[in-house]
């Protein structure tokens, strides 16, 4: 079975994709998240829905602290900021799930889809495949699964490790705008081979552990790291947090910042990703930056006000 897989394999074997929760790559958590309990065996929904952890479990770093989403549940999570379309993967989902301890290729894997919206009513699905078989049920215990059959379903990989999803993968969707990315929804994949099963983007069955008749069934979330990042504006020096408005960022032609004091004087600066300077101009309290002299892409913007305190962020021109 594993030598008909096409997808990146399980973290830890080369040629996975997995980031490990400390990496650097991250640059912020989910700050608040909603729950919509799921099912024990959504078969059985006389048994109640699933009960373990809360939804404060799935915000902050990763850390192997989850809540069960059960059969079918529902997770919605948001940031400090936007997630932006950058290079390379631009946040990750991290489960709980773990490896065969004989054979590293395989784990015990809970799977779910992944959706995002910049507005936070209308989500898109990331395509996603599943190539496991789906002749002979994956039991709630005790059977493992290849991570090189499975593509863009969160909890590919095992603790400690992130899915990661690259938001090009959803170019040229009507009503998404990549780079103001504010909402991830994370939508448990009913494992069952049976009428209830869930299909991937190509109309196959996903199978995964089913039934998992217990508190902690379904798709335990863990975190949702961040690692292409906008923000609004903030700093935290000594910790003082003073405040510079920056918006809207993504940005046309204007940028606008306002600072906590309307009689602050300030410096900005916008330089390149290679770290040129490309511009500077003194305001105070609130004022505009004319940004018609970039073209569009990724820059750097610092501000430093008069008393010391910095600021830098990054800055979408589109």
């Amino acid at each position: 079975m594993p030598a008909l897989g096409q997808f990146p394999p399980q973290a830890g074997v080369a040629g996975s994709t997995a980031l490990p929760a400390g990496s650097s790559l991250f640059t912020a958590w989910a700050k608040d998240c909603s729950i919509q309990r799921g099912f024990l065996n959504i078969d059985s929904p006389s048994l109640g829905y699933t009960s373990f952890g809360d939804s404060n479990l799935a915000t902050g770093s990763a850390d192997n602290s989850v809540v069960s989403l059960g059969d079918s549940g529902v997770a919605t999570l948001t940031f400090p900021g936007f997630i932006y379309n950058g290079p390379g993967p631009d946040f990750a989902v991290f489960e709980n799930g773990f490896v065969n301890p004989g054979n590293d290729s395989q784990a015990f894997l809970e799977l779910a889809f992944v959706e995002v919206s910049s507005d936070g009513e209308h989500f898109f699905r990331f395509p996603n495949q599943s190539l496991t078989q789906a002749e002979t049920q994956i039991r709630g215990a005790g059977d493992y699964m290849y991570a090189n059959l499975i593509n863009n379903l969160a909890g590919k990989y095992g603790n400690g490790y992130g899915t990661p999803f690259d938001l090009e993968e959803l170019s040229g969707m009507a009503g998404l705008n990549l780079n103001m990315i504010s909402h991830v929804r994370i939508v448990d994949v009913i494992g069952t081979t049976g009428t209830r099963a869930s299909p991937d983007s190509y109309g196959r069955t996903i199978n995964d552990p089913y039934p998992t008749s217990f508190p902690t069934g379904g798709f335990d979330l863990d975190a949702v790291g961040v690692i292409n990042r906008l923000a609004d504006a903030h700093v935290q020096e000594n910790g003082r947090q003073l405040a510079f408005h920056i918006f809207p960022n993504p940005a046309t032609t204007v940028l606008n910042i306002e600072a906590a004091s309307p009689i602050a004087e300030y410096n900005v600066t916008i330089f390149s990703r290679s770290g040129n300077l490309l511009l500077q101009q003194d305001l105070m309290g609130r004022g505009a930056i004319d940004l018609d002299v970039l073209t569009p892409g990724l820059y750097f913007i610092h501000i430093t006000d008069t008393n010391g305190n910095k600021c830098t962020e990054k800055l979408l021109r589109w």
